[in-house]
């Protein structure tokens, strides 16, 4: 009899403490959903109900606030002194730099160049396009280099890799090259293009050529290192901006391919990156499994950042504008969003190639400004600065926005005239 009064007490009062703490649970809930958001952001995601945007500040980057996220920063662009443009005439162009890199005691960039008695007809206008007369800004061009010793006054030392004999790839233009050290050689990894830009499109796979020093001479393989997919892969046409680093001993080769081209659409194409991966130089390069790593991004621009890999993301794509990440060094992740990213970027990556375990990331580079001075024949090479390092922390760089002038609106942004007409179509008289 004792048991069973025993036990019924003991029911009663297990049962009066559960429903109490679910009283003070039902309570706490009700006090956290009236509670208001605090004025100081808790720096711990706080328990209570969020909304998706505010969850995400916690779960999807680093830090609240951009300024205190290492791979967020502003871009400053300097004009480069050495080099002559003709007075943008359309007869020359640089574009797309290399990666900067620090030998002999200076820096060396390599670009594609191109100096050509007349200026490109256009792609649209590829059937025209001759020996002598280009079709775009990059065809019938040659890789180029120059050297400086502070990064802002280069000296163009001449053609570094020029375009081979036909029929080799390449025979028709070389062009956005990029470095890689390796075991004491040099290797520049480029487009060879075997047709106008133009006829088809912008079709073209990767060769390589190598040297024993930066200055040459480029021993021009006349092989194709990177080849086109199969017919119907995203990259069956075009392997572009071959971007190369070192990790865990072997070379991930990073390129943008443009594919699911349909005319009804405008822009045609989108672009995304891949990766392809090396024990040699000269290959055989792996495509990866999960190719297209990056869903968006015009260039491959990337540099070695803490245990992993950040990619520089602007123009194309649903996360253009943005700076990624991937520990892995293949699932990227976006760590912060900006503004005026800079084109075509080749950074000065002092650790590109030294297989680091934790990168130190990046402070400047050279990119280059298409439609230089309205002139869509026209590019120039530029420098920028940033602070995507962790050794540095510039207040400056780590600004929110950009303010612009209000011609900058009206001239640039203003509406187009076919717009214009739309508008007053349907204006109610």
């Amino acid at each position: 009899m004792k048991k069973y009064v025993w036990s019924v007490i003991t029911c009663v009062l297990l049962f009066s403490c559960q429903e109490k703490k679910q009283s003070v649970t039902k309570e706490s809930a009700k006090e956290a959903q009236t509670k208001e958001f605090p004025f100081f952001v808790p720096t711990e995601k706080p328990n209570r109900p969020l909304s998706a945007a505010v969850a995400r500040n916690y779960d999807a980057y680093e830090a609240l606030r951009p300024e205190q996220t290492e791979l967020y920063s502003q871009f400053k662009y300097t004009k480069l002194k050495g080099f002559d443009y003709n007075e943008g005439d359309g007869t020359i162009t640089r574009r797309d730099p290399s990666k900067v890199i620090f030998e002999n005691g200076k820096y060396y960039v390599w670009y594609t160049g191109r100096k050509s008695p007349v200026k490109p007809v256009g792609m649209s206008r590829a059937k025209e396009a001759t020996d002598v007369i280009p079709s775009a800004d990059w065809d019938l061009s040659d890789i180029w280099y120059a050297t400086s010793k502070d990064g802002f006054t280069w000296e163009e030392q001449g053609i570094a890799v020029p375009r081979p004999p036909k029929p080799q790839p390449g025979w028709r233009s070389v062009t956005t090259t990029d470095i890689l050290k390796w075991k004491g050689k040099f290797y520049l990894y480029f487009q060879a293009f075997e047709e106008a830009s133009g006829l088809r499109g912008d079709f073209c796979p990767v060769s390589v050529a190598w040297a024993d020093s930066p200055d040459g001479p480029w021993h021009h393989t006349g092989k194709i290192v990177l080849p086109n997919g199969p017919e119907g892969s995203w990259d069956q046409y075009s392997i572009h901006d071959p971007y190369p680093l070192v990790h865990n001993g072997k070379i991930y080769m990073y390129y943008k391919g443009d594919f699911d081209k349909r005319p009804e659409l405008k822009p045609s194409k989108i672009r995304m990156q891949g990766l392809a991966i090396a024990e040699d130089p000269l290959g055989p390069f792996v495509k990866h499994p999960l190719n297209p790593v990056i869903n968006s991004g015009h260039e491959t621009t990337l540099f070695p950042f803490r245990k992993g890999v950040a990619a520089i993301v602007q123009r194309d794509g649903q996360e253009h504008n943005t700076i990624q990440y991937a520990e892995d060094w293949v699932n990227f992740k976006i760590a912060a969003i900006t503004e005026l990213l800079p084109v075509a970027a080749g950074p000065y990556v002092p650790d590109a190639f030294t297989d680091t375990k934790y990168g130190k990331g990046i402070t400047w580079g050279i990119s280059h400004f298409i439609n230089a001075n309205g002139n869509w024949n026209h590019t120039v090479l530029t420098r920028f600065d940033c602070d995507l390092s962790l050794d540095v922390h510039d207040d400056e760089m780590k600004k929110h926005y950009y303010t612009y002038p209000q011609d900058f609106y009206y001239k640039k942004h203003g509406l187009s005239k076919s717009q214009r007409k739309r508008i007053e179509s349907r204006i109610k008289k």
